[in-house]
């Protein structure tokens, strides 16, 4: 009898183990309809278990993302819109908002859009004062993508042709969105035929007790940065890389949001609350963890690695009420945070800082994992 439940008790550890091993995220396509110029749209759909990721092929963007709270309530968490079309009519406002993207070719801010590669000056459209602000208007958020179901997610690419918005070389740009577990992995790569600059993230909006929840200013984030690079005016980085300790924007140990967010200090002042890049202690080789946040009501929380050097921190200070967003919600400022991967802004007119030039022959490779759990 002893030995009759021992062969029981190993076959259901076995089964248990099988069951375990066959487990696979759902991936699945569906028509998204088409935009108002006639472009169809495809969303991919990711699942596994009760975390769920939607994609879509306009814009690469992660247009909803389902994640459990500490009692198992699933909810929302990207702020956004309730069809294609939305997206298309924020893109092509004055003031676009980036909701969920692929931004590139360049993410961020080039100062007086222009910079030089081998003494050749090339010249950027300007959409934020005489800057150019994530590769402008008609950027990759602005681009249709073609997709393919991978193992365990979605493949999306794009051609960037030379010369597309003042960017030379023909880009060849992949984007894998993956989901396993608890984390949603997306994979960066990327080749040119010609010199070039490349800065690619996601721009996702987050609010941790769901979209359309009221404000980030109660969710606590912790940032693996002990340096930050200030900026002028007009954002752009001065150049210098400076401590965090003794500022407001010293995350080194977790702080509510909206603890100092509207401190008398310069850099709050000249973003608005926060609009900095952070350097990632450690950051710009290996997969390396850059952020933390944890909602308190909730219990949600929220991981950020990544193999780049720097993380964009944004509270969405432009958000002012009059974009209506999904089920007619509109957006305050402080509706969202963004923690946006990347290396930093304005970096092709800083020769001191990582470098964002590609060559022929060399091959873009980059990771962020946004990371969920409860408590």
């Amino acid at each position: 009898m002893t030995n009759l439940r021992m062969s029981v008790a190993v076959l259901v550890l076995f089964a248990g183990i099988a069951c375990t091993a066959a487990a696979k995220t759902q991936v699945s396509k569906r028509s998204g309809g088409n935009l108002p110029d006639g472009a169809a749209v495809d969303i991919y759909t990711l699942k596994d278990g009760k975390i769920e990721v939607e994609i879509m092929t306009y814009g690469g963007n992660i247009i909803s993302l389902k994640v459990p709270d500490r009692n198992g309530k699933v909810d929302d968490v990207v702020l956004g819109f309730d069809s294609p079309a939305g997206y298309y009519e924020n893109n092509h406002a004055k003031n676009a908002s980036f909701f969920g993207p692929i931004v590139g070719r360049y993410a961020n801010r080039i100062a007086h859009a222009k910079f030089s590669i081998d003494g050749k000056e090339y010249t950027l459209p300007k959409n934020d004062g005489d800057n150019t602000l994530h590769s402008g208007p008609n950027g990759f958020h602005n681009q249709m993508w073609t997709g393919k179901i991978i193992s365990d997610g979605v493949e999306l690419s794009y051609l960037s042709k030379d010369g597309e918005v003042g960017f030379p070389g023909n880009l060849s740009v992949s984007v894998r969105y993956s989901l396993k577990g608890n984390d949603l992995k997306i994979e960066y790569s990327a080749t040119t035929d010609k010199p070039t600059v490349l800065n690619l993230t996601n721009h996702a909006y987050f609010n941790l007790s769901g979209q359309g929840s009221g404000t980030i200013l109660e969710h606590q984030l912790m940032l693996d940065a002990s340096r930050f690079t200030p900026v002028d005016s007009s954002l752009i980085p001065t150049g210098e890389l400076k401590s965090v300790v003794g500022t407001p924007l010293d995350f080194l140990h977790p702080h509510a949001i909206g603890e100092r967010i509207n401190a008398d200090d310069p850099q709050i002042r000249l973003g608005h609350g926060y609009d900095h890049n952070f350097v990632i202690d450690g950051g710009g080789k290996d997969l390396t963890k850059a952020a933390e946040v944890f909602d308190p009501a909730t219990g949600r929380s929220l991981e950020v690695l990544t193999s780049e050097p720097g993380v964009q921190f944004y509270t969405s200070n432009f958000l002012d009420g009059s974009i209506k967003g999904k089920k007619g919600i509109a957006y305050p400022r402080n509706a969202a945070l963004c923690l946006e991967t990347q290396h930093f802004p304005d970096s092709p007119n800083h020769p001191e800082f990582p470098s964002t030039l590609l060559r022929p022959g060399g091959k873009f490779h980059s990771i962020t994992i946004y990371r969920f759990s409860a408590h």
